[in-house]
């Protein structure tokens, strides 16, 4: 007997209905506007429930002389009572025509979909304020005392016959069936709360890490300038003094001034102002910059440099691997060699940084470019950020390999163009 109960078409008609309730939670889980906006949310669910709706008339469970056993009830009461009575009334109108274009109007149906509706729409606003345990317990006896009360007001007006399916298929499954509808409807919906606070758990976390490493090292220049100001306050000092004191205070200043330069370039947008950099070109100039930095921790420079076209920001692009080289350079403390090569691949720029100091672990390797992490005692982390946020605003991706004791090695591939390079820079750069 069971079987003959727990069927192809009951199975179908409870696909129909998980199907349209995974579409709603993914549709409205991707759609802000749908998200921002009461209207469009309740249009999304009318409409994916009322398709499960039609589908279970269009496939019933079972057909007899006298009625048409379905879940339809189920999308019906669902949309309702999360919807409310504008949701519930659109959804009752969509209902009775589909029965009426599939099967003929029948006035015992009309009357008890109106039941069921005027009862789901009453109980909506209190439905929506239980927790999730209420709203399980609450869609269980509502969907068993909506089905009893149909059946005793069929019984009476039209003197309906209550048979061994209809008291199966409309009285005791449907209860079950609607229960772990709302909780798969409730888990959906808690999950993408979870969700959303913790990408804004993540946010804060990233702006509080930021706000600590700026304020920390800030506070150090700041606190050295404080210093030497008061002691250029007491009494009188030698002028060899006063200028010695001047001018450690402005160092101290200009740090201060290019770790706010640093978080500047990184929290403010990507520049308008773009134009063609020949790759070669400005990775030399880079290099003479960093030429001094290099000689004074006896790290030997070497390049190898195509000449290739990439899109961005000269400024930027500059900036990026003057804060990649200086990275690589004090990871070597005791010395070593630092190469930097230039591979054109036509429709891509490969950059490859490479040298031979301390090298990163698995886990500093992973968290690469993150704000407030770097594997320097006093370091902040805002370089290989800056660094890594110009190359993705470039449409760059980056890799990094590193061995600890060994060395690091920093792929970079950015798109190139196909651009014609003036004769003037070929000359003046072979």
């Amino acid at each position: 007997m069971a079987g003959l109960y727990i069927n192809q078409h009951v199975l179908n008609n409870l696909f129909y209905i998980l199907v349209t309730v995974f579409a709603f939670s993914f549709i409205y889980d991707h759609s802000p506007a749908i998200q921002r906006k009461p209207l469009y949310n309740r249009t999304l669910l009318c409409a994916c429930l009322a398709l499960a709706s039609v589908l279970c008339m269009r496939f019933p469970i079972y057909i007899d002389p006298t009625c048409i056993h379905d879940f339809r009830q189920i999308p019906f009461l669902l949309g309702t009572l999360y919807g409310g009575g504008i949701v519930g009334a659109v959804f009752f109108a969509v209902l009775m025509l589909a029965r009426t274009i599939l099967y003929g109007f029948q006035s015992l149906t009309f009357v008890v979909y109106a039941i069921m509706f005027v009862v789901a729409a009453a109980a909506s606003p209190l439905f929506r304020r239980l927790p999730r345990s209420g709203k399980l317990f609450a869609s269980l006896w509502l969907t068993f005392l909506i089905a009893i009360l149909t059946t005793f007001v069929a019984v009476i007006i039209a003197d309906f016959s209550v048979t061994k399916p209809y008291i199966v298929y409309f009285i005791i499954m449907p209860p079950f069936v609607m229960m772990f509808a709302v909780y798969l409807m409730e888990t959906l919906h808690e999950a993408q709360l979870a969700r959303a606070e913790l990408m804004k758990m993540e946010k804060m976390e990233i702006v509080s890490q930021l706000a600590a490493s700026i304020s920390h090292e800030i506070r150090n220049p700041l606190t050295v300038v404080k210093g030497f100001i008061q002691l250029l306050q007491t009494e009188p000092l030698p002028r060899e003094a006063k200028e010695r004191y001047i001018r450690i205070a402005l160092e101290e200043v200009e740090r201060a001034e290019g770790i706010i330069h640093d978080y500047l370039t990184f929290a403010k947008p990507a520049p308008k102002e773009t134009e063609p950099i020949d790759v070669a070109v400005e990775l030399r100039k880079v290099l003479q910059m960093i030429a001094p930095m290099a000689h004074m921790h006896s790290v030997d420079l070497s390049s190898s440099l195509e000449h290739g076209i990439v899109i961005g920001n000269v400024q930027y692009f500059q900036q990026c691997f003057l804060n990649l080289l200086k990275n690589s350079i004090e990871a070597m403390p005791n010395g070593g060699t630092l190469r930097v090569t230039v591979e054109n691949q036509e429709t891509s720029v490969v950059i490859t940084v490479s040298d031979n100091g301390i090298g990163m672990t698995k886990e500093q390797v992973r968290r690469f470019g993150e704000p407030y992490f770097s594997t320097k005692e006093k370091g902040t982390g805002l370089g290989a950020m800056v660094a890594v946020k110009i190359i993705e605003q470039m449409g760059g991706t980056w890799k990094v390999e590193s061995t600890v004791q060994k060395g690091t090695t920093l792929t970079i591939t950015l798109p190139a163009r196909q651009l014609r390079l003036l004769s003037s820079q070929q000359s003046a750069n072979s």
